[in-house]
């Protein structure tokens, strides 16, 4: 059996180059016993891969069972997966078995891992160690033969780092890790899932399918999607249903899709999603950081320039305010120079040569410094980028600290050429 095959069989729709690699490793580790940990932003469907995994093994006769181990409460999580004795707890009328016991020679799938409580992790310990586990309100040990699939979207590292996860379980768990794409990572296959999504919901609600224009599709595909496919089929659903008109152009899909990036913008997504949405706003953060720092410094320089040889700084500012002051002065022609007279006795600044100008004239020249405009730093920032890497867009992105889809949208803006 293929990929091609596999997407058939489970309804997987796409031909993105990362979903192809999560669909191959799933199919090479179906027939073995290892642990696998699926991994990847919330509503990108990581669910597909513990039933591709599954009906692929060994194990496909037996218990299928998935839990989300982030909906159960504490109190009750270690009851769920290893069942409890008679009288173990208030309410606990009877013995009940867990999933561990009723998924015997078949897979569970742990959902949402990283919310397990530490108590229940060292449980799930091990059971993946031993192949043992103990009912709650027990001591008798009991023996079960079931592959643990898991899945989350969370920064493990991140969560081992804060103590909220145990390293250990995360390596007897990942033996095998499992990374599926953001939609955003998957451009080629969004308008697949929409088209996909508008006949399933023309389907069920009898009526037409909707469409969208050209200029329409450019603007699904340029979205971020922080809720990912889920919210791609919510948003299809809306549009069928509460749109009279079949065919949807731009205006009307940006006024669904801008509140929901509003919101998420202000709920402060995860990293990844973060970095699409925001990147421009990082960037000119970065830039009003460095001309506020530069303010200061000249201030001082100013300050200095003016008496002010008795002003205390630390060792820090001291080699700041040099740099900066030498920086100027070298820069600036000998016929233009503006700088003071060497007034400043300073023991961290080499006296200049004697000019004299006045304050205004001084700060004209800051003014000028400061005179290129945010569009301007963002696009010198881009070339030289490109130019330290030979016009490698990839790695001139990642130095960045941006997209590649954004370094090409802004390169076109700005005119850069190919």
């Amino acid at each position: 059996m293929n990929v091609q095959q596999i997407k058939q069989r489970f309804g997987i729709i796409g031909s993105a180059p990362l979903l192809n690699r999560a669909l191959e490793i799933a199919m090479q580790v179906a027939p073995t016993d290892i642990s696998v940990l699926v991994t990847g932003e919330s509503g990108t469907g990581k669910e597909i891969i513990p039933q591709v995994i599954h009906q692929l093994s060994a194990r496909k006769h037996g218990e299928y069972i998935a839990v989300n181990c982030g909906a159960i409460p504490e109190g009750t999580i270690d009851s769920e997966l290893f069942g409890h004795e008679k009288g173990s707890f208030t309410g606990a009328q009877g013995s009940r078995q867990g999933y561990f016991e009723v998924a015997n020679g078949g897979t569970i799938f742990l959902d949402e891992v990283a919310e397990l409580p530490m108590q229940t992790q060292v449980r799930l310990l091990r059971v993946l160690e031993t192949g043992e586990y103990i009912r709650v309100g027990s001591s008798k040990p009991l023996k079960t033969n079931v592959r643990v699939v898991a899945a989350t979207n969370e920064n493990m590292q991140k969560a081992i780092s804060s103590g909220k996860f145990r390293e250990d379980l995360y390596y007897r768990l990942s033996t095998v890790p499992i990374a599926l794409p953001a939609l955003r990572q998957r451009a080629e296959d969004i308008h697949l899932l929409f088209r996909k999504f508008a006949n399933d919901f023309a389907d069920k609600y009898r009526m037409p399918a909707i469409k969208l224009t050209d200029s329409a599709v450019e603007l699904l595909c340029a979205y971020p999607w922080p809720g990912n496919i889920r919210q791609l089929k919510n948003l299809v659903e809306q549009l069928s249903v509460i749109e009279t008109a079949r065919e949807i152009d731009p205006i009307t899909l940006n006024a669904y899709l801008t509140p929901i990036l509003e919101k998420a913008n202000g709920l402060q997504l995860n990293e990844q999603s973060q970095e699409s949405i925001s990147e421009r706003e990082l960037m000119y953060k970065f830039l009003f950081d460095m001309k506020k720092d530069l303010t200061e410094l000249k201030k001082l320089v100013l300050d200095l320039a003016n008496g002010g040889a008795n002003i205390e700084l630390n060792p820090d500012q001291s080699a700041a305010v040099t740099r900066l002051y030498q920086e100027v002065y070298d820069q600036t022609p000998s016929t233009a120079r503006i700088l003071p007279a060497p007034t400043i006795t300073h023991p961290e600044l080499t006296p200049l040569p004697h000019v004299s100008p006045t304050h205004e004239e001084y700060e004209e020249h800051i003014e000028l410094e400061e005179s290129l405009s945010l569009e301007d730093r963002e696009r010198e920032l881009i070339l030289k980028a490109l130019e330290k890497h030979r016009g490698k867009r990839k790695h001139a992105a990642l130095e960045l600290g941006i997209s590649e889809r954004t370094l090409y949208r802004k390169i076109k803006e700005f005119q850069l050429g190919e």
